[in-house]
C-alpha cells in the first residue's frame, strides 16, 4: 500500500505495547489517555443530552398554556379589533398558523379563609383550540363548561388544592380598581363556580392559573373587548425572531411578548446552566488531551534511539514530527469517536437504563412525591454532538504539538552517543 511512512510508524507507534517493561507502560498511559478522551465526550453528549430532555420536558409543559406570542395592547385597554391585528401579523411573514384573542389580569381568589393571587384569563373556548394544546385537550370537557353569563371558572390543579375546593365549590373573585361609592372605594367582588380544573405539569402555572370566558372577563374588568391576541407560530423556537419581526411592523400601540420574554428568567437561566455545564466538563477532555501530551513526551524520550536512526536515513524533522502527530492524532480520534458512540447509546436508552439502575440500587434519583418530572429525559441534538466532537479532535491534536517538535529537534549523534 502507498502510505506515507510517517503514518505507518505513527500507528506502529501507538498499537505497540510488547518490546519490555517501559514500552508496556507507555501503552498503558496511551490506553489511560484515550479512555479518559472518549469518557470525558461520553459524559459531554449524556449530560447534554439530559439537559436538553429536561429543557423541552419544561418548555412543552409551559407552552401548553401559553401561546409562542402575544400581541396587547399597551395602554391595557381592548384591541379596537383583534382579528386585524392577527391578520397584520400574519401577512409580516411571522409564519403564523393559529390565534385566539384573550384578555389577561391580575386578581384575588378567596375560598373560606384562603386566599391566593391568580393569573385570571379570559379566553374563548372554541378559539382557543387552536392556540395552546391544552386547550385543545379541555374543548370537550372543562372548557365545554365556560359559557358568557355563567360565571364558570377553571382553576389550575395547584390553585385549586391550596384554595381547598373542587367542581361544584364557589370561590370569589376580587377585581384590582374597585368602584367609586358615596361610602369610599368598595372592592368589586364575584363569585365564580368551580368547573373543573386543569393541570400542564408546571406548578408556576398550576398555583396561578384562572380560566375564565372572555364575555365574563370583559364585563366584569370593564373591557369593551380582548385586551390582546395571542398566536400560535409553526416553530416555537422562532418566537423570538417573529416577536422582533413583529414590533418593527406593528403599531407602537400594540406590545409584543414572546414566550422566551414572558419566561425570560428561566429561559435565560437554562441557557447559562447548559454554557457553565460543557464549559465544565469540556476540562474532563482537555486533562485526558493533557495526559495525551505526557505519553508522547515519554514515547520520544523512549525512541529517542529510532528518532536518531530516522534521521540519519534521511527523514527531514517535519517527516519526524509528522510520526508523532499521527500517533497523537490516532489516539483522539479513536478516544473522540468511542465517547461519540458510547455517549449516543446511553444518551437514546437513557429511559432503560436509568430505571434499571433504579431497581439495582432500590432508590429513585427523580421522586414522583418531590418532583413534577419523574423521570430522566434525554435530546441528543447534532447541534451539541459535532461541536463536542471538534472540540475534542482539536484538543488532542494541539497536544500533539509540543512533543512532536521535540522530536523534531532531537540530535542524532547525541542520541546515538550511549546507544
Amino acid at each position: 500500500m502507498d502510505v506515507p511512512y510517517e503514518w505507518q510508524i505513527g500507528w506502529r507507534y501507538t498499537r505497540s505495547g510488547r518490546g519490555g517493561r517501559r514500552n508496556g507502560f507507555i501503552s498503558f498511559i496511551s490506553a489511560v489517555s484515550v479512555l479518559g478522551i472518549g469518557l470525558g465526550v461520553a459524559a459531554l453528549i449524556i449530560v447534554l443530552s439530559v439537559m436538553n430532555g429536561f429543557q423541552k420536558e419544561v418548555r412543552d409543559r409551559m407552552l401548553s398554556v401559553i401561546p409562542h406570542v402575544e400581541l396587547s395592547a399597551t395602554d391595557g385597554l381592548a384591541l379596537p379589533d383583534w382579528r386585524a391585528t392577527a391578520e397584520s401579523a400574519r401577512a409580516a411573514g411571522a409564519q403564523v398558523v393559529g390565534a385566539a384573542p384573550f384578555i389577561a389580569v391580575q386578581a384575588l381568589l378567596s375560598h373560606g379563609s384562603a386566599m391566593r393571587g391568580a393569573q385570571v384569563r379570559g379566553i374563548d373556548p372554541a378559539e382557543e383550540a387552536a392556540v395552546t394544546p391544552l386547550g385543545r385537550q379541555l374543548r370537550e370537557s372543562s372548557f365545554a363548561t365556560l359559557r358568557p353569563g355563567e360565571w364558570q371558572v377553571v382553576l389550575g390543579s395547584e390553585l385549586a388544592r391550596q384554595l381547598g375546593v373542587a367542581r361544584g365549590d364557589r370561590v370569589t373573585l376580587i377585581a384590582p380598581g374597585g368602584q367609586v361609592t358615596p361610602a369610599g372605594v368598595v372592592p368589586r367582588l364575584r363569585q365564580f363556580t368551580v368547573s373543573g380544573s386543569v393541570e400542564s405539569g408546571h406548578h408556576e402555572f398550576d398555583a396561578s392559573l384562572a380560566l375564565i370566558h372572555l364575555d365574563d372577563a370583559a364585563r366584569l374588568f370593564r373591557l369593551e373587548g380582548p385586551s390582546g391576541v395571542q398566536l400560535k407560530l409553526a416553530d416555537a423556537q422562532q418566537a423570538r425572531a417573529a416577536a422582533a419581526r413583529l414590533a418593527q411592523v406593528l403599531p407602537a400601540d400594540v406590545a409584543v411578548r414572546d414566550w422566551t420574554r414572558v419566561n425570560r428568567h428561566w429561559y435565560d437561566a437554562v441557557q447559562v446552566e447548559k454554557r457553565l455545564m460543557t464549559l465544565i466538563l469540556t476540562l474532563i477532555v482537555a486533562v485526558a488531551a493533557f495526559n495525551l501530551v505526557a505519553t508522547l513526551v515519554m514515547t520520544v524520550t523512549d525512541k529517542r534511539a529510532d528518532i536518531a536512526i530516522l534521521r540519519t536515513l534521511g527523514a527531514s524533522p517535519r517527516s519526524v514530527m509528522g510520526v508523532f502527530v499521527v500517533q497523537g492524532a490516532l489516539a483522539g480520534v479513536v478516544g473522540t469517536l468511542a465517547g461519540v458512540a458510547v455517549g449516543l447509546a446511553v444518551a437514546f436508552n437513557i429511559d432503560v437504563i436509568v430505571p434499571a439502575i433504579e431497581r439495582a440500587l432500590g432508590i429513585a434519583f427523580l421522586p414522583g412525591s418531590i418532583y413534577v418530572i419523574s423521570r430522566m429525559p434525554s435530546q441528543p441534538l447534532a447541534a451539541d454532538i459535532v461541536p463536542v466532537a471538534l472540540v475534542s479532535l482539536l484538543l488532542a491534536f494541539a497536544a500533539t504539538l509540543y512533543p512532536s517538535w521535540r522530536a523534531s529537534r532531537v540530535a542524532p549523534a547525541e542520541a546515538l552517543r550511549h546507544e
